[in-house]
Formats: C-alpha cells, structure tokens, sequence
C-alpha cells in the first residue's frame, strides 16, 4: 500500500518531537526511505534532525539522498568534519561525490582528510571528472569477475565483493588488465559446473559502455535505445571503472526535461519554486524584455497603419487572433523539432525535408482555419474583410510554421540549446511578422 503524508500526522510528529517523544520513531523507520525523507522535507531543520538522528546508518545515507536539494543541503551544512565524513562514506560513490562537489574546495579538503583512505581516494578521482559526464554520474561499486576464475571461486569472489553494493544489476567480466570483455548473467552462473572458468560461460557479444568524458545526455539516450538498468564505464584507457545505474539517469532526464520546460516558457536558468525573488527575476526577466520589445515592435507595425485601420476599423478586431495564432503555429513546430533533437529521431533528415514536412502541414491548417475564419467574417462582417483576413491568416500559418522549424534547426546547428526557440522567442517573432503580413493584405485587398 502507497504512504500518504497527512498535514494531521505531521502535527502529531511535531507534537511528539516537542516532548522528546521518540515513540513515533520506530513507525517512521519502516517506511521506505523516500517517504521518510517526505516527512523531513516538511520540518524545520532541528525537527528533521531529531528524526535522522534515531535512523540506522544505512537508512540514513538512503533517506539522505531522497531530501530535497535545499533540505539536504541544510543537513550537510548542520554536520561538523567528523559527521559528515561518516555520512559520505555510507553513501554510494556517486552520491558522495555529488555532495562533496557541492562544498567549497577548502571544506572538501577537510572532509576528505577525516575519511577511510580507500574511500577518500575513490571521492578523490572522481571529484576530477566533469558532472554533467559519464565520469561524474558513475560509482565504483559494481560487481567483476576474472576471466580465468574457476565458478567455485568466482561465486566466493562476488560474495565478498557484494558486501558493498547495494544492488547488483550485472556482473561484469574483465581481463587480468581490468579490461571489460564481456558479462556474466546469474542463470550462467547458476547452471554452470563449479569445475568450469567463466570465459568458458560469459558472454561477450553486443556490450553497451561508454568512456568517462561521455556527455550526461548521451549517456540516458543509449540506456533509452537499449532498455539498460545499468551500463558500464570505461576510462580512456579502455579499463573498467565504474558503472551508472537507471536511477542516476531518470535524475539527468528530468533535470533536462526541466530544464528545456523553463527554457520554453521564457525562463534562462534553472530554479526551483522557492529560490530567491532576486534569483527568480533575474532567470525570467531576459525573455519579458524581449517579449516587451517585441510588443514595443507590434505597436510600431500598427501605428505605421494608423490611417488604414481609421478608414476601415474593423481591421483591429482580428489583431488578437492574427497574433495568437501565429504564435501558437510557431511554437508547435519548434516544440516537435526541439523534442526530436531530444529524441535523437530524424536525426539523418535533411534541414530542408524537415522545413518541406511543416511547410506542408502549415499548408494545410492555413487552408482548414483560413476558410472557416472566412466563413465566419463573411458572415458576421463582409466579404472583402473575410478575404483579407483568410488571405492573411493562410500566410502566417505558413510562415510561423517553416520559421518555428528553422529557428531550433538553426540554433543546433551551432551547438547552441534549440530550447530557447520556443515560447517567447518564437511568440514574439511571429507576432511582429504576423501583424505586418495581416495588415499588409489588408491594404492590397481594400485598395488603399
């Protein structure tokens, strides 16, 4: 059954803690570390560290890694050198390094000093590597297996080796250079004689890795293709180090997905719904002064057709949906472009078949909202307004199409994020073009 937090319970446990009550602590602990850190997430610090600091160990380091950004943060900074060394080696490798990269390079230096050796060298090395890379999303906990090893022995080996890790995805099989050469599955290892070597049972065709300096995104759109839960790391050198599991990567996923959703909406950094006033204006603000002076732009394209519009008025009623509708075309073309860069689809398509498929597709809803938005004003106006307004609305469906394809195309061109094409970029373009184009037809249509 799913856990719910209610606002009643979190009362209660406020209640409680306030006594120095630790009766709820032994209900909290069975619940399954993401819903613990829920509950955390809701306290104040001191609350919260009341609660962590009757957890086990291991469910410490779990819990821990479910905090919110901000929460965990708080945590890490209520822990002296000692504390925290003690947490970070109870975490997976990747997670450690994740927090201790956070630190300034002094209080890293600190941290590291009052650590295990061995695990201070393995935070050590992968501090090094980049964090939006394969290097720095990767643990170096993982299950291997030598070729020449006996199943015997082998099994003793993955015993003692899986002591410390938490899950065991795949085992991997290397050479005596530590060379990945292939996999063992645990049917094999099951069925096989215990007198047998494992290069006699592993498994060495279609592996799937990738190099440390591998981009965070490559690395999720190989595990997308090929359905991985885990994946291997290999250095420069073609060694074994390290491996990145599923959970990492739906983190770098929605991290991207994020990313490109506040793009899209006008927003240049990325920031979370309780960041700073300041820090929020200054992510959002770029876009509206481009959206200002794009309006800046659209008033200066209608009062250059200040005395057309006074001789027919009714003109500006169809201002708004010109507008709109030019934005909205605008904004789904680039949407589908920039999702199937994401994708990684069509990426052997041309620039000019892609551009050819929207233009056709605008060519098709302009003539479908083109003819009813002339229905309509002939119905309800006259019929030289309703062909003006038709003729104009054809046209920028058209434009706006073939212009929201080419702008993301364009912009990844030149390595630059096609994210940025949509929303207000595009809107405020098609807006401004939009408008002359509507007014300009108008004129050739009324003659004036």
């Amino acid at each position: 059954m799913q856990y719910e937090l209610t606002r009643e319970y979190l009362d209660e446990i406020r209640d409680l803690i306030a006594e120095n009550n630790t009766a709820f602590i032994e209900d909290v602990i069975q619940l399954h570390p993401a819903d613990i850190a829920e509950i955390l997430d809701e306290l104040d610090n001191d609350e919260a560290k009341f609660i962590y600091a009757h957890l086990n160990h291991d469910l410490q380091g779990d819990v821990l890694m479910e905090l919110e950004d901000d929460v965990r943060q708080r945590f890490v900074e209520s822990f002296n050198l000692d504390q925290l060394a003690s947490q970070l080696e109870n975490l997976d490798s990747d997670d450690a390094v994740d927090i201790l990269g956070e630190m300034p390079i002094d209080k890293q230096l600190e941290v590291i000093s009052k650590m295990d050796s061995s695990n201070a060298s393995e935070l050590v090395d992968l501090l090094n590597y980049d964090e939006d890379t394969a290097g720095g999303l990767m643990q170096t906990e993982f299950i291997r297996a030598k070729l020449e090893w006996p199943i015997n022995r082998c099994v003793i080996e993955l015993r003692r080796q899986a002591e410390e890790v938490d899950k065991v995805h795949t085992i991997y099989v290397v050479d005596n250079d530590d060379n990945l050469v292939g996999t063992l599955s645990l049917r094999a290892l099951l069925v096989a004689s215990p007198k047998s070597l494992v290069k006699d049972v592993y498994k060495d065709k279609n592996m799937v890795y990738v190099y440390t300096n591998e981009e965070a995104e490559e690395v999720a759109r190989i595990m997308d293709k090929y359905d991985l839960v885990s994946i291997p790391v290999l250095n420069l050198q073609k060694k074994l180090v390290g491996r990145i599991t599923i959970d990492d990567i739906v983190d770098v996923i929605r991290e991207e997905a994020d990313k490109d959703f506040q793009m899209a909406s006008g927003i240049s950094e990325n920031v979370e719904y309780n960041a700073s006033i300041w820090r929020m204006s200054r992510a959002r603000l770029p876009w509206l002064m481009i959206g200002l002076m794009g309006g800046v732009l659209g008033s200066q394209v209608i009062g250059n057709f200040e005395t057309q519009i006074g001789k027919i008025p009714s003109l500006a009623f169809f201002i708004p949906l010109v507008a709109a509708m030019g934005g909205n075309v605008g904004v789904q073309s680039s949407a589908i472009v920039v999702q199937s860069i994401a994708n990684g689809t069509n990426q052997f398509s041309s620039i000019f078949a892609r551009v050819k498929r929207e233009a056709g597709l605008g060519l098709l809803n302009g003539l479908i909202c083109g003819t009813f938005i002339f229905l309509i004003t002939w119905l309800l106006q006259d019929i030289k307004l309703g062909i003006s307004v038709s003729i104009a609305l054809f046209i920028v469906i058209v434009f706006a199409a073939i212009f929201g394809t080419l702008i993301p195309l364009a912009l990844h061109r030149y390595k630059v994020d096609p994210a940025v094409a949509t929303g207000p970029f595009i809107t405020t373009l098609n807006d401004v073009v939009g408008l002359f184009i509507y007014f300009a037809v108008g004129m050739l249509v009324f003659g004036l």
